[in-house]
């Protein structure tokens, strides 16, 4: 949380961006959040039987938190769209999480196919 928010504090001088430089800040967000819901799902992980949706729920958040943050910052702006970008890393961290624990678990479960 403290990487995510000394970079949103760095001022932007409002020059156009390259669309590299547009892929790699959205990848930045969508990695960032996916690496942050994933320590929340860890720290949280055993806990209540919500966590996941409590690790999401705190990743969101911080992200919309984020965003409001980067209003105050010189040349930058909060934007919605970026949000959404957060939202899809924690999402495909959370999907990831989930897909591998079930495998951990092995056959001792049907398949939700199966079932």
């Amino acid at each position: 949380m403290v990487a995510i928010f000394w970079f949103s504090a760095q001022p932007f001088d409002g020059g156009e961006l390259a669309w590299w430089e547009v892929a790699g800040r959205n990848l930045g967000h969508f990695t960032g959040y996916a690496l942050l819901a994933a320590a929340w799902a860890w720290a949280l992980a055993g806990k209540p039987r919500w966590w996941p949706a409590l690790a999401a729920a705190l990743s969101l958040a911080y992200a919309i938190s984020d965003e409001y943050h980067q209003t105050f910052v010189e040349g930058r702006s909060g934007t919605w769209e970026d949000v959404v970008i957060d939202g899809l890393g924690i999402a495909a961290a959370l999907v990831m999480i989930r897909i591998r624990s079930r495998r951990r678990r092995g056959s001792s479960e049907p398949h939700p196919v199966e079932a």
